[in-house]
């Protein structure tokens, strides 16, 4: 394990003097503008975006120094190899789909729990603890936008994670984390599995969202990070749906006169990217589909 006591050594390993590292964290407020994304539920979700000198400091954070650090591997997002498709598959042909989500997750991640868990002191000397810190922390949040905060959630989320599962596994319960959604699925009694995540979520100061509490049994349809899990792994029939009444269009009126009739504002270019992006997608997950293969031929020959 790189122990760093010196600030010559977090100099070298990140390529920036200390002078610009601390000349960047005294003028944090200069260095981020915030936009509002609305989210599907109503309401919006305040980003922080790091301006491109920060981005690049916080890459480099990321990229030479959180990345050393263990996460569980309960934790699907943010993590090479993790996806939607990795995050549904434990689930699948379960009798019980359980689905939590941590309210306001980013907002209520401490500054010293970043501190703590992203820069532990067996490995920082006190000043570089606080220097790495602050800038990769906004406005009392991990702000969402900046390139070291999913990283930085993960390892915050670790022995959580990891205590969950091991007690999932006692239970024959299958558990996967993506982000701040929680799935579980088994046979099992679900007001069990809440008492005991609420427990956890408890000691590190966070709460479950009660309003995101999703039970689906196999009578209904059970949809884990955006896939149908039922009986094997799918696409909603919806989100299918709306991609074939799109093609059909496409193909009988021309991709201008469809957009133009449907009052979709882009360029043709774009519109048949995000197309293909959305069929591709469906492949990914049902690769063998022959109507969506040739969805995506006809794309591609329209590029």
């Amino acid at each position: 394990m790189i122990i760093y006591k010196e600030i010559s050594s977090i100099e070298q390993d990140l390529g920036y003097d200390i002078k610009t590292l601390y000349s960047i964290s005294y003028s944090l407020h200069r260095h981020y503008i915030s936009i509002k994304m609305p989210k599907k539920q109503g309401g919006y979700r305040i980003l922080s975006i790091p301006d491109a000198p920060l981005k690049c400091i916080q890459k480099r954070i990321a990229e030479v120094l959180l990345s050393q650090i263990n996460i569980s591997p309960y934790a699907i997002a943010y993590r090479y190899g993790g996806s939607t498709l990795r995050n549904a598959a434990p689930h699948i042909n379960k009798d019980i789909v359980l689905k939590l989500d941590i309210h306001d997750f980013f907002n209520n991640i401490l500054y010293s729990t970043v501190k703590e868990k992203a820069f532990p002191k067996e490995k920082y000397s006190e000043n570089i603890r606080i220097l790495l810190s602050v800038l990769c922390y906004y406005n009392d949040t991990l702000p969402q936008g900046a390139p070291t905060s999913p990283a930085i959630s993960n390892i915050i989320m670790c022995d959580f994670d990891n205590t969950i599962g091991s007690w999932c596994k006692k239970h024959s319960i299958a558990y996967t984390r993506y982000c701040d959604d929680m799935t579980f699925s088994g046979s099992f009694d679900p007001k069990e599995v809440i008492k005991c995540v609420e427990s956890e979520l408890k000691k590190m100061r966070l709460f479950l969202n009660k309003k995101k509490t999703i039970v689906a049994r196999k009578s209904n349809k059970q949809i884990v990070t955006g896939i149908v899990v039922n009986e094997k792994l799918n696409i909603p029939r919806q989100y299918k749906k709306d991609i074939r009444q799109a093609l059909y269009y496409c193909r009988k009126f021309g991709v201008e006169n469809h957009m133009a009739d449907a009052n979709i504002n882009d360029t043709n270019e774009h519109y048949i990217l995000k197309l293909l992006g959305k069929v591709n997608y469906v492949l990914s997950v049902c690769p063998n589909d022959k109507e969506f293969i040739n969805y995506r031929d006809f794309l591609k020959g329209l590029i």
